[in-house]
């Protein structure tokens, strides 16, 4: 693994810290639980530490105690300004969340608690507004490190960043999600941290910082995470959040009841870089080991010859014993908490571990859900675990578009490894390169292989068969749907013609062909095995706007109108149907699953992904990979399913099938009706369908996305580029705004046409916009060259309304003769859209929209996360035109790539 040495370069730490709080319970009954003393010890110990760990300068290391949040933000800001190289932004105080969701909030020192059904955190930083402050650092590097309860709750919003800010920013979070922790005594650091300042200082002199057990400045100097130091000594984020994640699962529990192990959780940069965060000092001779810390004397012990112990000045447990759980902690919503005595029992000292190897498994978004349940079970379960106790391997999973996902192994694997441009780097746009692909059909895998003249840089072992099996049906409300089986059985084109003649005003819905391969193979059944017009079949299917793309979003977003939710079939896999989406099942039409035989099946398969050059740890990574697979899919996992506690029992839980024979449910219950809830009747499916298709093959695969990307002929794209002096901030690198537009030009192919606009009003009047590319047929590497030599950031302001009405009228124009598919892209960063609302112009320009006999969708891509909030222009703009709003609590340029393909004829895949 590369290392990023931010030696040399502008860089800053600031540490956050709330150690006293000025209202607290019982006093203030809004208040939080209590003051965290050990928060002082936390600062003054990690602020030595960055300072002597030869990678910040001593006054590039800052440390506040923030009163309000204004005060907070500024210091942030300020912060954000200042680096250039390596960004460490570390909090430790009172976290809380909602009780009706999982957002984080940091709690500055005037906090308190407004309770309800959405509790109210007055003098809290919402840590969504804190990432997203910090992903706009120009930093090269961006470290997060949090201790607080629930600091696992942060990874949402960091899933949620744009895939070119996640690429440089790396989350620790002290504990998993929904759960509190303990914060120790006030005469030392809290736990979580007092481990972060010893092995940042082992790192500093060598030592490996495990507890002994092995060495840290050993390995093979090239994979911080396999290895033990590597890269010439010091640690690493990667190693500082394993070997984080062993120590604290092995010695501590959380405040949960029961009581779970403690387990620190990472994101790390999805680059694949690891970030150098304390250096071995020159000359410096190994340190002996610490003497262990004191043992307190305690409470009086409980029945039954337990005794009880203080935890030492470090936070660890008394030598030679092992902690167990933790007591005397009353429920709360709010914080770390300030108990601080633990059970011990037994004197089995716990086994010293090296770090696991770190697994990357990639997937389809449909099944992403499924195995994220699975390969959580795996990490858990005795099949990942060692003789001496340890985790072999940890797993990170990731899913990305199928079509893009294909494309990158089939013609990518070089830029995937080397990243090269900004118009083609998989690593940016779909993650690290991974070692386990579960692609939703097998034929994926056959469409993802390069053709044997091709230089590659990927080998894809997939497994001779598939290990589970879900169909895909199409889901009618209950109050439209047959009721005998033999009538939930037939071809998509019979079942289709029931429904309407049942409800004439019946519609049917798909999703995104580019983005699941469910997607796709519904668009195989669609258009049939017969030559058929594909622009025909697309009418059957045709709605306002772009296509859900997954199974879980079409079923979240059609009761956003209750009379379409109760007259549109979706076409989505079988298994959504038991789990359920992320949404509330109340407020969804009751669904009941009829059985298309000529739309086939998902088979997921399990492909071992090897690169070329990468060897290094071949042999623990292959080991690991053997490993995960026996367990997932190994012999006797089908027959075992759910009962089995382990292989198949995620997706028998979540509802699929048998691979083969019969294709039965994997959960017997479900197949025999058996049990309360489980029988698949219940969730409105069959158990026996009569007649259940066989997955798809390659050739139908490529000729359905052949289709759905030629239906209509060369599409027309008019991208607008606000270039107001506001945009100075979004402008440079991969992740600017012309380098957005030139990424998504991969959607365009050879007969589209398109053009850029660049949005700016000259002082005085005058037209909104400039020429930057004009308008027609454009080889991308020219396009490219043009629009990055063009596009100038003016010093004026831009006029969203006028520009979007000449986009408007421009577009209709060039559209009078034709059906050709149309879009308008706008890039923006929403700071002129005062001038968008100004007196009536909205509502003009909405109504206008609505009216339109041939809408064009307007995309509007917002840089400020929340852009596309409801109620904001944007998000108006882009639903009244049948487009879509895209802004960075997403993946913005993959997801603009993604619209901007469904109108031209390129596109990946």
């Amino acid at each position: 693994m590369a290392r990023f040495d931010p030696r040399g370069k502008a860089n800053r730490a600031l540490l956050v810290g709330v150690p006293e709080y000025d209202f607290k319970q019982p006093d203030h009954p809004d208040g939080v639980s209590g003051d965290l003393e050990a928060v002082e010890h936390n600062l003054t110990g990690l602020a030595r530490s960055l300072r002597e760990g030869g990678v910040f300068a001593r006054d590039e290391v800052v440390v506040v105690r923030p009163r309000t949040v204004d005060e907070f933000d500024r210091q942030l800001d300020t912060a954000v300004k200042a680096a250039d190289g390596l960004l460490l932004f570390y909090f430790s105080g009172h976290g809380a969340v909602p009780s009706t969701g999982d957002e984080l909030w940091l709690q500055m020192r005037g906090a308190t608690i407004v309770r309800g059904g959405e509790s109210v955190f007055r003098g809290s930083a919402s840590w969504k507004g804190v990432l997203t402050v910090l992903a706009r650092a120009t930093a090269e590097q961006v470290v997060v490190i949090l201790d607080c309860c629930y600091a696992g709750n942060a990874s949402t919003a960091w899933d949620a960043l744009g895939a070119a800010q996640r690429q440089r920013t790396s989350l620790l979070m002290s504990v998993q999600a929904n759960n509190r922790i303990d914060a120790g005594g006030g005469d030392s650091a809290t736990p979580f941290t007092a481990q972060l300042i010893r092995l940042l200082r082992d790192g500093r002199s060598g030592h490996d910082g495990s507890g002994g057990g092995h060495g840290g400045d050993g390995g093979d100097g090239d994979d911080a995470r396999d290895g033990e130091g590597g890269h010439g000594g010091g640690i690493g984020f990667a190693d500082l959040a394993d070997r984080l994640r062993a120590h604290m699962s092995t010695h501590h529990t959380t405040l949960r009841e029961p009581p779970e192990p403690w387990e620190p959780q990472s994101r790390p940069a999805t680059s694949g870089a690891d970030v150098l965060l304390a250096a071995p000092a020159v000359h410096s001779p190994p340190a002996p080991p610490p003497a262990p810390p004191p043992v307190i004397p305690g409470p009086p012990g409980p029945p039954g010859g337990k005794r009880w112990g203080r935890l030492g000045r470090l936070g660890r447990p008394v030598a030679g014993r092992r902690l167990v759980t933790a007591v005397g902690v009353p429920a709360a919503v709010v914080g770390l908490a300030t108990t601080a005595w633990f059970t011990v029992l037994g004197d089995d000292t716990a086994a010293s571990c090296k770090p696991p190897v770190e697994l990357r498994l990639l997937t389809d978004p449909d099944l992403e859900p499924t195995v994220r349940k699975a390969a959580k079970a795996y990490l858990t379960s005795g099949a990942n675990r060692a003789d001496d106790g340890c985790r072999r391997s940890g797993i990170t999973v990731y899913s990305a578009a199928s079509a893009a996902a294909v494309a990158a192994f089939n013609r990518q694997s070089d830029p995937w490894q080397r990243p090269a441009g900004n118009e083609e780097n998989p690593q940016r746009d779909i993650g690290p390169q991974p070692d386990i692909w579960i692609p939703a059909s097998r034929a994926s895998v056959d469409r993802a292989r390069p053709a044997a003249s091709e230089r590659t840089y990927v080998e894809l072992e997939a497994d001779a068969s598939p290990f589970a099996y879900s169909p895909v049906v199409l889901a009618v409300p209950q109050l439209v749907a047959a009721e005998a089986p033999a009538d939930r059985v037939g071809s998509l084109a019979t079942l289709t013609a029931a429904l309407k003649k049942r409800e004439p005003r019946a519609e049917v819905r798909r999703t995104d062909p580019e983005y699941t391969d469910a997607g796709l193979l519904a668009t195989v059944g669609l258009y049939g095995t017969a030559p058929q017009d594909p622009a025909a079949a697309e009418r059957g299917v045709a709605q306002s706007g772009p296509p859900s793309r997954t199974g879980g979003e079409l079923l979240c977003t059609l009761p956003d109108d209750d009379a379409a939710d109760e007259r549109t079939a979706a076409l989505v896999p079988e298994f959504l149907l038991r789990t359920g989406v992320d949404c509330d099942s109340a407020t969804r039409t009751r669904r009941t699953a009829a059985y298309p035989d000529d739309v086939p099946g998902l088979s997921p398969t399990f492909v071992r992904v090897r690169w070329r050059d990468a060897g290094l740890d071949a042999g623990v990574r292959d080991d690991a990979v053997r490993r995960f697979r026996e367990w997932l899919t190994g012999k006797g996992a089908a027959e075992q399913g759910a009962a089995a506690g382990g292989g198949l029992a995620a997706f028998a839980q979540d509802g699929f099938r048998g691979p083969s024979g019969e294709r039965l449910p994997l959960d017997p219950a479900a197949a025999q009706g058996t049990g309360a809830g489980t029988s698949f009747s219940d969730f409105g499916a069959l158990s026996r369908p009569e007649r259940l298709p066989e997955p798809a093959g390659q050739a139908a695969m490529t000729a359905a996305l052949k289709g759905y990307r030629e239906a209509n002929g060369p599409g027309r794209v008019l991208f607008l580029l606000d270039s107001s002096g506001s945009m100075g901030g979004f402008w440079e690198g991969p992740g600017g705004a012309p380098a957005i537009i030139v990424q998504s030009l991969a959607g365009l192919g050879g007969t589209d046409e398109y053009g850029v606009w660049a949005v700016g009003t000259e002082p005085g009047g005058g037209r909104a916009h400039s020429e930057l590319l004009p308008f027609g047929q454009h080889g991308r590497e020219q396009a490219q060259r043009t629009i990055e030599a063009s596009a100038k950031v003016r010093d004026v302001e831009a006029d969203p309304y006028l520009a979007l009405v000449a986009a408007l009228e421009e577009m209709a124009r060039r559209g009078t003769d034709d059906h050709r598919p149309q879009l308008i892209v706008y890039v923006t960063d929403d700071e002129d859209n005062n001038r968008l609302t100004e007196g009536s112009r909205l509502n003009d320009l909405l109504q206008s929209m609505r009216g339109s006999r041939e809408p064009i969708p307007v995309v509007m891509a917002s840089l400020d996360s929340g852009g596309c909030d409801k109620g904001k222009p944007d998000a108006a703009v882009s639903e009244a035109s049948g487009g879509r709003c895209l802004d960075t609590k997403g993946d913005l340029v993959s997801r603009l790539r993604d619209e901007v393909a469904r109108t031209g004829t390129g596109g990946q895949g």
